[in-house]
Formats: structure tokens, sequence, C-alpha cells
């Protein structure tokens, strides 16, 4: 019998390898990022090198050279990281570094030197930015690990996949051992309780993520409040949680914390409905990309046309091949109001996060963080 589930893997395609990709505009994103990168001293790209380049995980990266060939995800995710010119993973380090220059020393900062800063952000900063693309990598390598209940012969042989889970669980929980003992060693107990605050919501949002399924696109389903706050989890507490650590690091005081979180929280927010709107913006008659039951134009529009209505359109999973079906609901939810409504609440969030990012001085660091908070409108 044909079900959604199967389906849904269809439609989701390849998976994402960041919530920060260049979905935004290559050429403008590309720039966005790359004057960003020059305020802040030096590329993002190099940010965890010391880690990815210790004998520990070179000893993984020889193993996982064994995947070569196979169809297993590992193989895309540590692609991903080696040929990185259109996904930027790096971006929340690069953000919290550029929070840190915005916010400039604090006054109530006897115990920090200015001269320990280097362009404008102290060591510990970044060492934080770091910490933050270690936590962020160790789980998108999680994130790679097939579910063997679900492999197929096309999927390729059992033993490759059970091969390349034992190594994303092996690089991630290294990758994420190195984030915790440098998390230890900033000696600040605050900033450890938000980041481990930040990887509590990780793994919840993860798990929602899990547990749905196609399947739920008989039921009533999420609606954009929940959609909202999942996504949150999944996609926005790291950064946000990373913002205000920063400035917690340097001494700033509460309303400058709160207003580095709101801008991580609502950039988060907005990028990620960036990247769920592109294949309903940008693909042409004829032209298939691969979209989510759960991205936010779906759940807008399930929410807008009603239950019942909704279950008329899924419904024809029984009647039409699987190819055709996508492009029925693709076409079902550009027709109507769900992807308008996302790029209102997408722009929504970006204008959070550039009023948030307002109180900080005028420098060259925030008018970058603004030149980023308005790319994730450009479609």
């Amino acid at each position: 019998m044909f079900s959604l589930s199967r389906l849904s893997m269809s439609i989701r395609g390849q998976r994402t390898l960041s919530l920060f990709s260049s979905q935004t505009g290559p050429s403008n994103w590309s720039k966005v990022v790359s004057d960003a990168e020059k305020i802040v001293g030096y590329p993002t790209s190099f940010m965890s090198l010391r880690c990815l380049l210790s004998d520990e995980l070179s000893n993984v990266a020889m193993l996982v050279r064994k995947l070569v060939g196979t169809q297993h995800p590992l193989l895309n995710t540590a692609r991903g990281f080696v040929y990185d010119s259109k996904n930027n993973l790096q971006m929340r380090g690069l953000i919290v570094l550029l929070l840190s220059k915005a916010a400039g020393a604090s006054h109530a900062a006897y115990d920090l030197l200015p001269q320990d800063m280097v362009s404008g952000i102290y060591p510990s900063q970044r060492n934080l930015a770091e910490i933050t693309e270690l936590i962020h990598t160790a789980f998108l390598v999680h994130r790679g690990i097939v579910n063997l209940k679900e492999w197929t012969v096309s999927d390729g042989p059992m033993k490759d996949m059970e091969f390349g889970n034992k190594m994303a669980v092996l690089s991630g929980d290294f990758l994420l051992a190195n984030a915790c003992t440098g998390l230890a060693q900033l000696n600040d107990t605050k900033v450890v309780e938000m980041i481990s605050g930040a990887i509590g919501d990780l793994v919840q949002g993860i798990y929602y993520e899990n547990s749905y399924n196609a399947e739920d696109g008989l039921s009533d389903g999420t609606d954009v409040a929940s959609w909202e706050e999942q996504t949150f989890l999944s996609h926005g507490s790291l950064l946000a949680n990373s913002c205000q650590a920063a400035m917690q690091l340097a001494k700033h005081n509460k309303e400058a914390q709160r207003l580095a979180y709101l801008y991580g929280k609502h950039l988060s927010l907005g990028h990620k409905l960036n990247s769920d709107l592109q294949p309903f913006v940008k693909s042409g008659l004829g032209e298939l990309t691969p979209f989510s039951l759960s991205a936010a134009p779906v759940v807008f529009h399930r929410q807008i046309v009603g239950t019942e209505r909704w279950h008329q359109q899924i419904q024809h999973v029984r009647l039409l091949w699987r190819l055709l079906l996508i492009f029925t609901l693709l076409a079902a939810v550009k027709s109507g109001k769900g992807v308008s409504s996302a790029v209102d609440l997408c722009c929504y969030h970006s204008n959070k996060a550039l009023e948030a990012i307002q109180a900080f001085p005028s420098s060259e660091a925030r008018s970058a963080l603004e030149n980023i908070a308005s790319a994730v409108t450009k479609f």
C-alpha cells in the first residue's frame, strides 16, 4: 500500500544541512556574509578548525571515507563542511561575533581589559562562537543517522547504513564533548546554564520534528503558533541563547542581553520561514522543488482552508501517482493564501530583529547585522 510516510521522504528530498543556507539569493547573501566576516577579523569558516584538525577527528574522517560510494546522509553532511561556498554553515558563530563587536565593552566589566579585545571582541566571546558552531555541527551530524526501520533495497546495502550510523554517532558525540569542555572553560555558570538549556531545546525540537510524519496530513496537524514554538526549539534557541551569552561574557546588563536574545530568536525564525518558502516562490511551471509537509506555507494553507478542505486535497494520495501528487499539493498551496501569510510572518520576524538591534551603538557591526536581518526577506 502506498503510504504518505514514503511520500514525505520524496517531498523532503535531501536533508538540509543548515538553517542558514544561501537560498536567500546566492550572490546577495554571499556578499552580506563576506562583508560581515571582514568586520569580525577572520572568516568564520575557520572557526572550529582546531577541533576539526585534531587527531581524534582525523581518525574518524579516515573511517568516514569508507562511506564513499554509498547513499548514507553523513557523506553529504561531510561534503557540506568541505564545500561550504553556498551553505554558510558557520553563520551562528558569525552573528555571535558581530553582536559582541556591536555591543562593545561594558563599563561593568572591571575584570576584562580592553587591550585583551581583538577586533573589538573578547577572547571568551570568540570561544563562545566556536562552541556554538561545534554544538550545531554535532547535531547536524547526529541528524544524519538513518532510521533502519525505513530502509529499503534502493537505499543501498544495510551494512553501509549501519556503519554510517556508527560514524555519525561517534563523530557527533566527539564534537559535542569538545563543545561542552570549552563551555566549562569559560568559567561562567550563567553562560553554561544558557547554552545547556539551548542543547535541551534542540533535543526537544528534533524530537518534535521526528514525531511528525506524513500521516499527520490526515489529522488536524499543527497550527502556526505550534509551528513557531517547535521551530524555535530546533532552529532558534541555540542562536538566541548564544547571543545572550555573548553579552553575559562581556558583563552587559540584562536589557542588552534581552535584546541580543530577541535578535537571535527573530533572525532564526525569519530565516527558517525564508527557507520554507523557497519551493513555493522559486519553482516555475513544470519544475519540482522538494518541500516538507511541515513547511510554514503548508501549515498556513492547512489552517486557512480548514480541516475538511485539507483532507479532500490530501486524500488524492490514493488516486494519483506520487509525482503528480507532489505537483498537486505544491499547486494547491501556491494558489492559496498560505504563501503570502508565510511571507508576511517572515517580514515580521525580520523587522523584530532589526528593532532589537537598534538599541546598540551605530557601527559597522550593527550595519552588518541589519543587512543580515534584511536579507532573510529577499526571495
